[in-house]
């Protein structure tokens, strides 16, 4: 018996495959955190772990996995794939949801390595877990939110789908920052013109649909 059904559960599109259990990945995925994430000068991130010390932005990486991989239950949940691209690791697409059997609505998060942005990756990835939350997992909203100046992120958005949903303040870096929040439902979503091919699903549905 499949114990850890996530094992085998892998969101497939033209270019990329997001396996959200793929241990032998995050070795790859903190050495692409070192290599960067974003211009020294300017963070897309409200936390900002990719300020921590070297080995510390390594370890981090790995242990916020693990930490989100063992708190997963019906209740709360978060599903970070790994994102490859011909085999390699690009980056990292985040799916999450509180209390989803009720409130039915998703959040997301990701982040690219330097060297694979301004590629059309984030909209892909981004495209693959709304795909999956409206048509797999019957989500009736996601939603997500970006600093005003990460004009990469709102593009992603707005290519989507999304509409602005209000915003709100926070410090960045030790200086106040806003941040827009955004929403998109099945209706207002903007679908690619692919089709996401996905395996294992069904056993994972018990422990996110409740």
């Amino acid at each position: 018996m499949n114990h850890w059904p996530f094992h085998d559960l892998v969101l497939r599109t033209p270019r990329l495959e997001l396996r959200p259990d793929d241990d032998g990945g995050l070795a790859e995925l903190a050495d692409l955190a070192l290599a960067g994430v974003h211009r020294p000068d300017w963070t897309p991130f409200g936390v900002a772990w990719t300020d921590e010390p070297r080995d510390r932005v390594a370890r981090n990486t790995l242990q916020h996995h693990w930490r989100l991989r063992a708190a997963l239950s019906p209740a709360s949940w978060t599903l970070n794939f790994l994102v490859r691209l011909d085999g390699e690791v690009v980056g990292s697409q985040g799916l999450g949801a509180e209390d989803f059997a009720v409130l039915r609505e998703v959040t997301s998060g990701s982040w690219l390595g330097l060297a694979h942005q301004g590629r059309g990756l984030g909209t892909e990835m981004r495209a693959a877990v709304l795909l999956f939350a409206f048509d797999h997992l019957g989500a009736l909203a996601a939603r997500s939110s970006a600093f005003d100046d990460n004009l990469p992120s709102l593009g992603v958005s707005r290519k989507l789908g999304y509409l602005p949903d209000g915003g709100f303040v926070q410090v960045r870096r030790g200086e106040r920052a806003t941040q827009t929040r955004l929403l998109v439902t099945p209706e207002t979503f903007r679908r690619p013109d692919w089709e996401l091919s996905v395996s294992g699903v069904t056993p994972c549905l018990p422990l996110l649909t409740g």
